[in-house]
């Protein structure tokens, strides 16, 4: 068999409107990548829909929907979103541009088969399942149809290995020197979060990213610093809730 040629994928996820954050991990990851692929959300939380949206429509290979990227369609209920949310996704609505908003709304329901492995939001069953412990993540690997997926949704970097029907977490690489490295057993299965651009929860405010190269089988988890205060400004500025500026500065 003749091998595939390399690629090396620049894999996001959960942007939610954070320029600076985005700006800040093309420009860390600059020359080191082949594609660009995101798990969803770009938009919510953050001041500035239209300039991520515009990157991602310029960048984007393959993307899936998010819950926040919902809000673009006719039929999505924001009954179910927290206050907060709620109001910022009331908000973008409003600040999207019309052709903006025809591109979040056409963008695919996950899981999404990308060369081989698979992409989704949530879980590969459900896009709005959380995937937070090993327990969880378990019953997906019983739907997962590829030995790869990447997944996001709970903006923690890491994810989920299945070790020949044993389920671990994958080291909090947030918690360590970067970039953290990991070889895919093609034995095993893996599904995988790069963490979010520009709204981390895992107490580490610098915006997550990850590398996957096709040829050597490894991701490459990636964290780097950008502009917290000008993207807090500007949530301020326009007129978000408070808290939705406060948290990028412990990524909570």
């Amino acid at each position: 068999m003749i091998p595939g040629p390399r690629v090396r994928y620049l894999v996001l996820s959960d942007i939610h409107s954070n320029w600076q954050a985005l700006d800040a991990v093309v420009a860390d990851s600059a020359g080191r990548y082949d594609r660009v692929l995101c798990c969803g959300d770009l938009i919510g939380y953050g001041a500035d829909p239209n300039a991520v949206v515009e990157w991602a429509r310029d960048h984007c290979a393959a993307l899936v929907r998010g819950n926040h990227d919902r809000i673009c369609t006719p039929d999505e209920d924001l009954a179910w979103f927290n206050p907060v949310a709620r109001y910022a996704a009331l908000w973008t609505a409003q600040a999207i541009t019309p052709e903006n908003a025809a591109f979040v709304t056409a963008i695919a329901k996950g899981p999404l088969l990308v060369d081989g492995f698979g992409l989704a939001h949530g879980s590969p069953h459900n896009e709005d399942e959380y995937m937070m412990s090993a327990a969880e993540a378990g019953q997906a690997f019983e739907y997962l149809e590829t030995r790869l997926a990447f997944f996001g949704h709970t903006h923690i970097q890491g994810g989920f290995l299945w070790n020949h029907g044993r389920v671990e977490t994958i080291a909090p690489f947030w918690q360590g020197d970067f970039p953290g490295v990991m070889e895919v057993d093609p034995d095993c299965g893996y599904l995988v979060n790069p963490g979010s651009v520009g709204q981390p929860r895992d107490r580490d405010p610098r915006a997550a990213y990850l590398i996957y190269d096709s040829d050597t089988a490894t991701v490459e988890y990636h964290r780097t610093e950008y502009d917290v205060a000008t993207a807090q400004r500007r949530i301020l500025l326009a007129g978000l809730p408070d808290i939705l500026a406060d948290r990028l500065a412990d990524g909570r």
